[in-house]
């Protein structure tokens, strides 16, 4: 995960530096009215056995950053995909910032899900409370991608406007307003098995877009 160029002060500068590391950076704040979640799960890949959502309908064509993906998945579906992973995207930002880690658990890589545990932890023994409203998604697209027989591998970026605030054991505000919308840009890999029947991606790796 790329460091974010902030610096905190008080007792929560650790733990906050961790938390913001895991799920994005802000660029700015502003006002905008709430975006209708989209509640597709992620599952946009054909599995093994299964057939081809090209045999189904005529798939669109894929950006050049898809490309790899569709050849390698010739049912593979852009649209489809991002569809999925805006709806991921929400789900796991939103239950790792309620600590949530167990409804999430079948979506993340190993290495992704001990990041986020550790950082929950972290915040649990430092008696933090982290607040988040989400207000919705501005912008999800591919930016690379890269397949073979074994292995399909996505790279998104989202920005999304988010409410966020950590308070100490007091309840006294430490990072972040609850009156301000700040826009968080976020890039996220997603990966899965070529041929296999499970159509679900797992989330491998998170950082700042």
């Amino acid at each position: 995960m790329d460091p974010l160029a902030l610096i905190f002060f008080g007792l929560g500068a650790f733990v906050i530096l961790r938390l913001l590391s895991v799920l994005g950076t802000k660029t700015g704040h502003e006002k905008r009215p709430d975006l209708e979640g989209v509640q597709r799960p992620l599952k946009p890949a054909r599995g093994e056995g299964a057939p081809s959502a090209a045999t189904d309908r005529k798939l669109a064509p894929v950006s050049p950053q898809a490309t790899p993906l569709r050849d390698a998945d010739p049912g593979f579906d852009e649209k489809l995909f991002l569809d999925g992973a805006r709806a991921a995207y929400e789900m796991i930002v939103e239950a790792f910032a309620a600590g949530d880690l167990k409804s999430i658990r079948r979506f993340l890589a190993q290495s992704v899900y001990d990041a986020f545990k550790a950082a929950v932890s972290e915040r649990e023994e430092r008696g933090f409370a982290y607040e988040l409203k989400f207000v919705g998604i501005d912008n999800a697209a591919i930016v690379s991608s890269q397949a073979d027989d074994e292995d399909m591998t996505v790279v998104a970026d989202f920005s999304s406007n988010q409410v966020r605030v950590t308070r100490d054991r007091e309840g006294k505000v430490i990072e972040g307003d609850a009156n301000r919308i700040d826009l968080i840009k976020d890039r996220w890999t997603f990966s899965r098995k070529t041929k296999s029947a499970d159509p679900n991606w797992l989330l491998v790796a998170t950082g700042a877009a």
